[in-house]
């Protein structure tokens, strides 16, 4: 995380911080502590704390609360001390990261309450900032939700534009006309691929039937209707007479929110992906007070 951190830092011109050099003194000594000004989840706060020492290794941090913890209004987060110069001159990156991240647990938080009582886990996504993946995946597990994917190496996902092509690809003419590969996708990817998880995309109930057959180890609903997932679900559980442990697992994703997000869960769906945990959670409002 250093070069991440320096860079930002370099980004902020933190070593020319000229408001500081202009009033105060280098040997001024300062506490001050990162508090919350919101209700929250907290995350990234030994990251916060790598700023800080990063900057100025003689500066010596506290932390108060781990990640995962749930913040009110007013709690201390974090408390640093030693020179002056240093501390304003790390804080904003501090800041911003620490904000950002639990914001992303605070959002996810919200999402878990929503389902809990269900079988549905929350997940996230690939739609991070390029950079920032593993500290906004390790946010989304703050706040309690589980990691999708985390490179296009980890798993097989099979996506309509991946059969598209397929087909495109053999006949040279629309897909439409032959219709989709599933069978054929999920069979050479277990063939190629025996070590990895296998999921693919449908886009109705004749592609869910064809999934089914074919037995990878997900199928992804995307941007289904309640009405037509619940159908998925029924037509999921009565292919198989086998515990439900043994089925292929049944994701949806697009369009979940907080407030219908127990809808979905109690379709009776084991996976909600959820891509504006990681790109669209509002940023928690925390600050740095001397003291």
């Amino acid at each position: 995380l250093r070069p991440f951190i320096r860079a930002a830092l370099r980004e902020d011109r933190a070593a020319q911080d000229v408001t500081s050099r202009a009033v105060l003194s280098p040997s001024a000594r300062i506490r001050a502590r990162i508090v919350s000004r919101a209700p929250g989840v907290l995350a990234g706060v030994k990251l916060a704390a790598l700023v800080f020492t990063t900057l100025d290794p003689s500066l010596r941090c506290r932390l108060h609360r781990r990640s995962g913890a749930p913040l009110a209004p007013g709690e201390p987060i974090l408390t640093v001390e030693g020179r002056a110069r240093s501390i304003f001159a790390a804080e904003r990156t501090a800041l911003n990261l620490l904000g950002h991240l639990s914001g992303i647990a605070t959002l996810t938080r919200a999402y878990v309450r929503r389902v809990r009582g269900t079988r549905a886990l929350i997940l996230d996504t690939r739609k991070t900032l390029p950079g920032l993946r593993a500290l906004q995946k390790d946010a989304v597990r703050a706040g309690g939700g589980r990691s999708h994917r985390a490179s296009l190496a980890e798993a097989v996902l099979i996506k309509t534009n991946h059969l598209r092509a397929m087909r495109h690809g053999a006949f040279g003419i629309r897909n439409s006309e032959f219709g989709i590969p599933i069978q054929e996708a999920v069979a050479k990817a277990k063939r190629l691929r025996p070590k990895k998880f296998v999921e693919v995309e449908v886009t109705n109930l004749r592609e869910l039937s064809a999934a089914l057959q074919a037995k990878p180890d997900a199928i992804l609903l995307d941007n289904w209707p309640l009405k037509d997932i619940r159908k998925a679900v029924r037509l999921h559980h009565s292919a198989f007479r086998i515990p439900h442990s043994a089925f292929p697992l049944l994701e949806v994703s697009g369009g979940v929110t907080p407030a219908n997000g127990r809808a979905y869960a109690r379709t009776g769906v084991d996976r909600i992906s959820v891509g504006r945990l990681t790109h669209s959670a509002p940023s928690l409002d925390v600050s740095l007070e001397v003291l």
